[in-house]
C-alpha cells in the first residue's frame, strides 16, 4: 500500500521509472535505519491509513502525501532541527521532479508544523498534524509500545536526562486546550490520548 501510493504519486510528475524507484529506495533506506524504532515505515503506513479515512475533507491530497513521506525522513535524536532538515530534503526531491512551487511551499509548511503541532489556519495542515499524533489516542498497550520505542530511539541518553525531557513533552500536550485540532480526530482520539499521556507521566 505504501509503496504503491508513493509510486503512483511520483509518477504524476516524472515518467522515468528508474528515477521513481530510486526515490522510493531513499524513503525505505531512511525509515528503515537500524536505530529507528517508532519513526519507521510502519509509522507512515498508519499515517496513510488515518489520512485516507478523511481524504474527502482534504483539499490538496498530493501535497499531504508528499508531507507524509518526507516529514520524518531526517531523524536524529541528538538534533533539534529534524523537521527543518526534512522540509529542505522534501523541497530538493520535489524540485527534482518538477512539482509546482506552491505545493512545495505547502509541503514544507506541513512538515514544519509537526515540530509543535499547534493550530494552523490551513485545514489540510491540521489534518496532517492530527494524523501524525494519532498514536497518542490508541489503546494503552499500543501507546505503551510507542513510548517504549521512543525511549529506544533516545537510548543514547541516560534516564536522568531522558525522563525530564520526556516529561516536558508530555506536559506540552497535556497543557494544550485541544491536542487534536480537527473535529474528526478530536472526537476519535482526544479523551484516550490525554489518559495515555497522564498515565505515562505517572510512570516516569
Amino acid at each position: 500500500m505504501l509503496k504503491k501510493t508513493y509510486i503512483a504519486l511520483v509518477q504524476e510528475y516524472v515518467s522515468d521509472r528508474k528515477q521513481v524507484e530510486s526515490l522510493w529506495l531513499e524513503i525505505v533506506t531512511h525509515y528503515s535505519h537500524k536505530k529507528r524504532y517508532y519513526h519507521t515505515l510502519t509509522h507512515l503506513e498508519k499515517l496513510l491509513e488515518e489520512l485516507t479515512g478523511v481524504k474527502n475533507d482534504i483539499t490538496h491530497w498530493n501535497t499531504i502525501l508528499f508531507s507524509l513521506f518526507y516529514h520524518d525522513i531526517i531523524y536524529n535524536p541528538l538534533k533539534q532541527n529534524n523537521e527543518e532538515k526534512s522540509a529542505v530534503y522534501a523541497e530538493k526531491r520535489m524540485k527534482r521532479i518538477d512539482v509546482p512551487q506552491e505545493m512545495i511551499i505547502n509541503c514544507k509548511t506541513q512538515i514544519l508544523a509537526t515540530k509543535h503541532h499547534t493550530q494552523s489556519p490551513d485545514s489540510d495542515t491540521n489534518y496532517f498534524t492530527d494524523a501524525d499524533l494519532s498514536i497518542l489516542g490508541q489503546d494503552w498497550n499500543t501507546y505503551l509500545e510507542y513510548s517504549q520505542n521512543i525511549r529506544k530511539e533516545y537510548a543514547i541518553y541516560p534516564d536522568i536526562i531522558y525522563r525530564p525531557g520526556r516529561k516536558k513533552v508530555l506536559h506540552h500536550f497535556l497543557q494544550m486546550e485541544r491536542i487534536f485540532k480537527t473535529d474528526h480526530f478530536f472526537q476519535k482520539f482526544e479523551k484516550q490520548a490525554k489518559e495515555n499521556l497522564q498515565k505515562e507521566l505517572t510512570l516516569l
